[in-house]
């Protein structure tokens, strides 16, 4: 049991170094021999490795390995079993980057997030076909007489899980709505076709008693994590004071915008063009929007827009005496190019009161002064009435080549999560190959068998468990390297004719046998498992 001298340091390098970045000129070489023989201090230490025939010299910053052990790789510090080391800069990543797993778990606690039922006994457990349901906002008091400006009713937003896909959804339940005829689902039907990156889908909407008072709910597609624009752009109530203090008028020269406190222009680019994409395709089904407000629209990531609570006012306010419930779109389309209007002049002056009556003659200096005429012409056109019908189309020519900078990063971002992927897709297959074997090992019984796991095949395989896991240094203390583990089990998987010595426990036997060997024992023990859980043996 002692460190295997089947894995030497240039095999177990990530790949060779780049000599233009740690080769040293040669008058330095006796001061770098001396560092690379003095035991490792608490500052940096240059290392020296032979490659092929060629020395590379690089700067070490990982702690002192323990006497006798090398810890060849360093991976992410979430691992617990070498939390300790620090990863060199040309280290590999068998992992995804930190950032995108964090985010993804922030998402995942989100979408598990339950309540104890006892501590909101408003909340029903079941609602239709959805359970454990989990209030997103602060549920309304029971007394509560006033209505919210935006729908005229009182709303409530639940996540809940679809008994059906076993999905979660976002339920947004308008209190005390007696749905009477069902002509609106006609628009319903409508909103449920249309399916765009920049929109929350619409999935049912149905009534129900389940809240003890009659209810209309609509059930949306879930986007864990995701806040509104309000929150993410509106929330400083400092924001205001643009309108109230500063001289208009009186400076010199153009406004420095990191002086200003202006979002980017390229930000407010790439909300443009996902906002107006969402419009062309919810005008061309021949719908309209209604809902293009910051409190309505989702700002997921980092600047993923998506608008939500679509379909709403066309069932709240539908008309059951029209013969065509679409013949009041057109005017609700003029208006959605309105609030798209005053949405972007909103994210150009960093606040709401910029589009206050009162203040639209400031908001539009103060975007003269810091944006592009181009982005001052797009307002100046969505807010002003024209002699004409106007369509989303017509702000294409004033987006221009802006939109291929958000698909070249629409790109970019897609190619970087891909290489995520790429990583965790060999994790997974590593992962179902140690479950298999931890299946087989150990087995206290199988068929009657107290010893099967000890015996013929599965002899090997726990052998080779030891190897793959239970390594020591001559010194006798554990050997941990997670190359070590990924290799062995990438030639197990792949049944490469390698051969590999396994040592009993008590060190009397000493078994040589190939990868290949191994995967067919693997592969007919597992089968014979599989079997016997069918009822085949």
């Amino acid at each position: 049991k002692i460190t295997p001298h089947t894995s030497p340091a240039p095999r177990r390098r990530s790949h060779t170094p780049n000599p233009a970045n740690y080769m040293v000129p040669t008058s330095a070489s006796a001061s770098v021999a001396n560092a690379v023989s003095q035991p490792p201090s608490t500052g940096q230490v240059i290392q020296k490795e032979t490659v092929g025939g060629t020395t590379y010299f690089y700067t070490d910053t990982t702690p002192a390995p323990l006497t006798g052990m090398v810890c060849w790789l360093s991976i992410c510090s979430c691992l617990e079993f070498v939390s300790a080391e620090l990863p060199k800069a040309n280290a590999p990543s068998f992992f995804m980057a930190d950032e995108l797993r964090q985010e993804l778990i922030n998402r995942h606690l989100i979408t598990m997030a339950q309540i104890d039922q006892a501590d909101i006994p408003a909340v029903p457990a079941e609602v239709d076909s959805y359970h454990s349901l989990f209030p997103l906002k602060p549920l309304p008091p029971p007394n509560r007489i006033q209505k919210t400006s935006n729908f005229g009713y009182i709303t409530s937003c639940y996540k809940a899980v679809n008994s059906k896909d076993d999905l979660p959804y976002c339920l947004r339940r308008i209190h005390g709505f007696r749905l009477v005829k069902t002509k609106c689902m006609v628009l319903v039907d409508m909103w449920k076709k249309i399916q765009h990156s920049n929109i929350v889908t619409l999935r049912e909407v149905f009534t129900t008693k389940a809240f003890g008072e009659h209810s209309l709910v609509f059930a949306y597609d879930f986007h864990a994590g995701g806040e509104t624009m309000m929150s993410r752009h509106f929330n400083d109530p400092s924001a205001d004071s643009y309108f109230t203090k500063r001289k208009w008028g009186q400076h010199d020269g153009p406004l420095p915008r990191q002086h200003a406190g202006l979002l980017p222009e390229s930000l407010i680019w790439a909300y443009i063009v996902q906002l107006s994409s969402a419009l062309r395709t919810i005008h061309t089904a021949g719908l309209a929007c209604r809902v293009m407000d910051p409190t309505k629209i989702l700002v997921t990531g980092k600047t993923r827009l998506r608008v939500n609570c679509v379909g709403i006012f066309d069932v709240l306010t539908f008309d059951n005496s029209q013969n065509n419930p679409l013949a009041l779109m057109a005017q609700f389309q003029q208006a959605d190019l309105i609030s798209l209007g005053k949405v972007v002049l909103a994210l150009a002056c960093n606040s709401l009161s910029g589009i206050q009556r009162e203040n639209l003659q400031k908001a539009m200096e103060l975007v003269t002064i810091n944006y592009s005429s181009d982005l001052k012409n797009l307002i100046l056109y969505l807010l002003t009435d024209q002699n004409r019908l106007r369509s989303v189309n017509d702000i294409m020519p004033m987006i221009g080549a802006r939109f291929y900078t958000q698909l070249d990063a629409a790109q970019m971002r897609n190619d970087v999560i891909e290489e995520d992927l790429a990583k965790e897709v060999q994790n997974g297959r590593l992962f179902r190959l140690l479950a298999k074997l931890g299946t087989i090992n150990e087995r206290p019984e199988f068929q009657k068998d107290p010893t099967w796991s000890e015996t013929g095949d599965r002899y090997l395989l726990k052998l080779f468990r030891d190897h793959l896991f239970h390594q020591v240094t001559e010194a006798g203390t554990p050997w941990i390297d997670l190359s070590h583990i990924i290799s062995c089990l990438n030639k197990l998987d792949a049944g490469v004719p390698e051969k590999i010595s396994l040592i009993s426990r008590d060190e009397k036997s000493v078994l040589v046998v190939t990868y290949s060997d191994l995967k067919r024992c693997f592969e007919n023990t597992f089968q014979e498992l599989i079997a016997a859980a069918n009822g085949q043996l």
